[in-house]
This record gives C-alpha cells, sequence and structure tokens, in this order.
C-alpha cells in the first residue's frame, strides 16, 4: 500500500455515501489527517456522530473550508456547479480542491474558467470520480473500505498531473485502495454513460416495467428468483442521487440508449434462431471481465 501523504487537514463537503465514506476510509488508512464535514442540516452532525469526520460544520462555507490544505466536493454535479466559485474564492491558496461528481465535462469547463480569472494562481482543482457506490445513499451507509479494488478517475493533463499536491492525493487514492486512471472528461461522460448511467436507466425502466403489471397476486414477481433481485439492484438507487447526473450527460446516455435499442431489436429477430448464441458468448466474454476487475 502507499505511504500516506501530507495532506494535513481536509474538508470533506457533503457528507454522505461517498463524503461518509472518504472520511472513513481517511480515519482508517490516513489517521493523521484532521477531517472537518460541512453539510446542511444534522448531516455534518451524523457524520461526526458515525466517526467520519472529527469536526461539523453545517452554516456558513467560509469557516468549514478556513485552513483546509485539501477539499473534498462529495455533493451533487448541480451543487459543485453552484459552490465551486465560492470554494475557490475561500480556501487558501496552496489547498487542493477535489470533486467526486459522477459526470465531468461541465466541472472541467468550470474549473477551467475559474482558474484563467485567476490567471493560475491560487489553489487548484482536480476534477475527479472514484467508480464506487452502493444503491442505497447516505451516511448510514457508508464504509470505510468502499474505495477498495476500484478504478478513481482523475481528469487532467500532463501539466496537472505533474503538480505536487495532485501527486499528493493520487497517493491519497492509492492509500484508500483505489486504482487511479487519467482520463479527458468527454472519454469519462462517453464512458460513464454506457458503463454506469445506461445499466441504471435500464433497471429503472425495467423496474418500472413490472411494476405497472403486477396483478393482485403480485404475479409476475411473485414467481421471480434470485436473478431479478440481481438485475435490478440498482432500481433502489433514489432519482435525488441520479437527477444531476442524468441532467449533465444527457446527449451521451440518449446516445448509448439509441445503440441499446438497436441491439434489443437485433436479440428479438434472433430469438427464435441459434444466432442468439453469439450475443450469449459475448456476453458471458464481458461477464468474466468484469469478474476479473476485482
Amino acid at each position: 500500500m502507499a505511504s500516506t501523504p501530507s495532506f494535513r487537514r481536509a474538508v470533506i463537503l457533503g457528507t454522505g455515501l461517498i463524503g461518509g465514506s472518504f472520511g472513513l476510509a481517511l480515519r482508517k488508512f490516513a489517521p493523521e489527517i484532521q477531517i472537518a464535514g460541512w453539510n446542511r442540516g444534522e448531516r455534518a452532525r451524523e457524520a461526526q456522530a458515525r466517526g467520519a469526520v472529527q469536526e461539523a460544520f453545517c452554516g456558513e462555507l467560509a469557516p468549514a473550508l478556513a485552513g483546509a490544505d485539501l477539499v473534498y466536493i462529495a455533493l451533487p454535479v448541480g451543487a459543485i456547479l453552484d459552490h465551486l466559485p465560492e470554494i475557490m474564492r475561500s480556501v487558501p491558496s496552496g489547498a487542493l480542491v477535489t470533486d467526486a461528481g459522477s459526470t465531468k465535462l461541465r466541472i472541467s469547463h468550470l474549473a477551467g474558467e475559474l482558474a484563467a480569472q485567476n490567471s493560475g494562481q491560487g489553489p487548484l482543482m482536480l476534477p475527479a470520480h472514484p467508480l464506487a457506490g452502493k444503491e442505497v445513499a447516505g451516511i448510514a451507509n457508508s464504509d470505510a473500505d468502499l474505495f477498495q479494488h476500484t478504478t478513481y478517475a482523475l481528469v487532467g493533463g500532463s501539466r496537472l498531473r505533474a503538480e505536487p499536491r495532485v501527486r499528493n492525493f493520487v497517493s491519497l487514492v492509492e492509500c484508500i485502495g483505489a486504482r487511479p486512471l487519467w482520463i479527458g472528461p468527454e472519454a469519462h461522460d462517453r464512458a460513464v454513460a454506457m458503463a454506469s448511467h445506461l445499466p441504471q436507466v435500464i433497471a429503472v425502466a425495467l423496474a418500472s416495467f413490472l411494476y405497472d403489471r403486477l396483478d393482485e397476486n403480485g404475479l409476475p414477481v411473485t414467481l421471480a428468483g434470485p436473478g431479478l433481485r440481481d438485475s435490478l439492484r440498482l432500481a433502489g438507487s433514489p432519482y435525488a442521487v441520479w437527477r444531476d447526473i442524468l441532467l449533465t450527460n444527457r446527449e451521451n446516455i440518449a446516445g448509448a440508449l439509441e445503440l441499446l435499442s438497436c441491439r434489443l431489436d437485433d436479440v428479438r429477430e434472433r430469438l427464435a434462431s441459434r444466432e442468439i448464441e453469439a450475443d450469449f458468448d459475448a456476453a458471458n466474454e464481458l461477464y468474466k471481465l468484469l469478474r476479473d476487475l476485482k
């Protein structure tokens, strides 16, 4: 495991599943880092009670950000876009700001605009996305080992990669058990549209389709085996988590749905033909690839 990096005070903005899990991971793998949490209402205090943060803030942002050398934004994408200008104005000039948003193009563009306004001076923004999560949200479901053996997407070019603050964060990503992967924002959003957002939309569509067809005996679901439950695990995700993702990656998701629709047409035509065996073969090979990623 990588050695612990040199951040002293981390502030987590958004203490739900991802932010809370990041705090718990730091407490477990980098315990010398002091951690504060900010959120609306009582959520930051809930994270403090859970042990994910040592200080809790629920009012203005500026007091929470004072003295931070690492700011971790685990808010919905829309909230990241809303708060990023204030965050970049409020944090110390030597700080690293990073986010965990599920789409990256709009966040990366805003980060670039803010950096240009400051002529590259001041805090540094590293757009990022941990490919970790659960179908259930909230601090109660947070887990110190959530990032173990997962891919952690880091978005930026060679100049950003060379920054000492960024190298420290890459070491921290490795320290909590994740695999860092550098990628551009456009490539990231296209890839997650197919590998993450499309499965979510499919699960929602299939679950709502079946729900609309339940009869008074609960059929067809009363005859469902564990395969349906496994297939629809993502259907338990709340819309509040996905709203901003769908809005900020709509074109890529719509394109993926169109391609899948064409494939479904092909499968329908092959139902009475042995040609469908090729689809099963391809599916089996992809399943093996996913299994081997663990």
